[in-house]
């Protein structure tokens, strides 16, 4: 009896001593879960998807907190091929990830130009002399003066143009019609042939009127000058109606259509936009530049005496454009790789498909879409850079091959000098903005327009450049700046293309030593662009930010020969 109570006793505690050891543990975060509360499987790294735990903390890369993968979701895995990529919702919102529609929708683009202001070619006039003589009164004696049509410009002697006023006087019946026509020949207008019968006869001399109302903008004749028959006497230019002179590039010729309106400004007139619109497109593009010209007109009125545009002065112009209704996205969803475009497209729950697309023009927040995409489908606007790191983590990495047969590119004599030349005109830009110098980027970016012509002329005629090429083009269309905000926007466009162009040739024999720097959030202080942007610097120098300048001047990553361009 004694021994079954003691046994009975050693059960009893054995059994409470388990339920309170029950009590006081938790269960395991991958065990079992309170009823009602969701049981997290895993922990992992919204911005290096990676790094995962089976615990909480934070990540060993950029330090974040790891989020809890909650059972029924899942990470940030590929689910579909490794063009399709699944998030989560906590990582969908830690990502900031943002879409935007594709929509059938008016594209609008505003084109920047630079020219010159010149007067109106068909309105221009040089007034020589009909007749021999000796110049006894000059009216209009120094350049600008402003006449009117039928004021007198000067005053000749003509012994043969006097001869035949009196012949006209004194004629009559046929003879004297004769002689009108003769004094016609001489420069007399039908006013004044009609009022010869009043003419005094000691007067000897005969005015020399002006032939239009306009500015004189030069006289070559002084008092008692004789002047040959033929000699240039004045030019005459009229200044009311102006031609802004600019040049377009090939990738701009879409946008340009005659009667477009056009928003000019000048900087002797600051504060003050005039308009015109585009009146002419010279048919014949130059080889060299792939350029041609523009015209538009802008009316010119007297404003308190005076003309406010000036001849042949400096001026920048904004061509608006709108194309008829395309498919399009907004820029930022569209990512550009070496090999074309794609998009990331949102197919729900957290579920994104990489989708290569066609692109067409190129609005100011919108993109046209030729082809991979219809109208309605949600395509990733913010956050598509992150998505396409960890898609591109997911691809098997194999080498692609070479196209068959493609030629190797070989750098000359002159490709070489002209990409060592660029390169250093790039270094010096990127200092100066660096350095928040406006006058320095300014001198520096002077000659790019030539140097990268002089590009575009040493690697013509190759086929895979062909493209980078005309970018590059396209961006060396560089003009004096009044801030740094649109220095460094001009120059992100230039550093761009050249970025392209050269970073898949580094490496290749003959191509100048450069290094090329890499700045994660230029969208912060370049409007409309991806995160990421890239440029040139010599390898002479450590990199340097030229988008942020002194504020963030080391937030720089270098970028290896042969890492793709993003």
């Amino acid at each position: 009896m004694k021994t079954f109570l003691l046994i009975s006793a050693l059960l009893g505690a054995a059994a409470a001593g388990w339920v309170m050891r029950s009590v006081s543990q938790p269960a395991a975060t991958s065990g079992i879960s309170s009823p009602g509360e969701r049981q997290i499987v895993y922990y992992q790294s919204a911005m290096h998807p990676w790094i995962k735990s089976d615990k909480p903390g934070k990540c060993t890369i950029c330090g974040m907190d790891l989020t809890p993968v909650y059972e029924g979701q899942t990470g940030m895995e590929s689910t579909n091929g490794p063009a399709t990529i699944t998030l989560a919702p906590s990582q969908v919102h830690v990502l900031n990830v943002r879409t935007a529609q594709a929509a059938v929708q008016p594209l609008v683009k505003s084109l920047r130009v630079a020219g010159t202001m010149d007067d109106d070619e068909r309105r221009h006039r040089i007034l020589s002399a009909w007749t021999a003589g000796r110049i006894e009164k000059l009216y209009a004696n120094h350049h600008g003066v402003e006449v009117a049509a039928g004021e007198p410009l000067a005053r000749i002697y003509s012994p043969a143009l006097l001869q035949a006023e009196r012949d006209y006087r004194q004629l009559t019946g046929p003879l004297k019609q004769n002689t009108a026509l003769r004094l016609k020949q001489m420069g007399l207008t039908e006013e004044q042939i009609a009022a010869l019968p009043s003419k005094p006869e000691n007067e000897l001399s005969t005015e020399i009127l002006a032939p239009m109302t306009g500015t004189v903008v030069e006289h070559h004749v002084y008092e008692g000058q004789y002047v040959p028959e033929g000699a240039n006497l004045f030019e005459i230019a009229d200044f009311s109606i102006m031609w802004f002179l600019f040049q377009a590039y090939e990738q701009d010729f879409a946008w340009i259509k005659p009667g477009q309106q056009v928003r000019v400004t000048v900087p002797s007139v600051p504060g003050k936009t005039f308009s015109g619109k585009v009146v002419f497109i010279d048919p014949n593009l130059n080889p060299m530049t792939r350029t041609t010209d523009v015209r538009v007109e802008i009316a010119n009125p007297e404003v308190d005496g005076r003309r406010e545009l000036l001849h042949k002065v400096y001026a920048d112009g904004i061509v608006s454009a709108t194309a008829p209704e395309v498919l399009a996205v907004p820029r930022s969803t569209v990512l550009s790789t070496g090999q074309g475009s794609l998009v990331y497209v949102d197919h729900g729950d957290g579920t994104y498909e990489q989708r290569a697309v066609e692109t067409g023009r190129v609005g100011d927040t919108l993109v046209e879409i030729v082809s991979g995409l219809k109208a309605g489908e949600k395509v990733v606007s913010n956050g598509n850079l992150l998505i396409d790191g960890q898609t591109e983590l997911n691809r098997p990495l194999l080498p692609e091959p070479a196209a068959h047969g493609a030629p190797a590119l070989t750098f000359t004599p002159a490709r070489t000098e002209a990409v060592r030349t660029l390169v250093a005109t790039a270094d010096a830009m990127a200092d100066a903005l660096a350095k928040s110098d406006l006058p320095a980027f300014n001198q520096a970016s002077g000659p790019v327009m030539d140097q990268c012509a002089a590009v575009a002329k040493a690697f013509a005629g190759e086929p895979s450049l062909t493209k980078p090429l005309a970018a590059l083009t396209a961006a060396s269309h560089l003009h004096g700046f009044e801030d740094l905000k649109s220095a460094r926007t001009a120059f992100h466009t230039f550093a761009v293309a050249a970025t392209d162009l050269l970073q898949p040739v580094r490496g290749v024999p003959g191509v100048p030593d450069f290094k090329v720097w890499e700045c994660f959030m230029v969208d912060q202080i370049v409007p409309d662009v991806p995160a990421k942007g890239r440029w040139l610097q010599l390898s002479g120098r450590a990199g340097q930010n030229p988008y942020f300048g002194k504020s963030m001047l080391d937030c720089v990553r270098e970028i290896q020969p042969g890492a793709p361009n993003p």
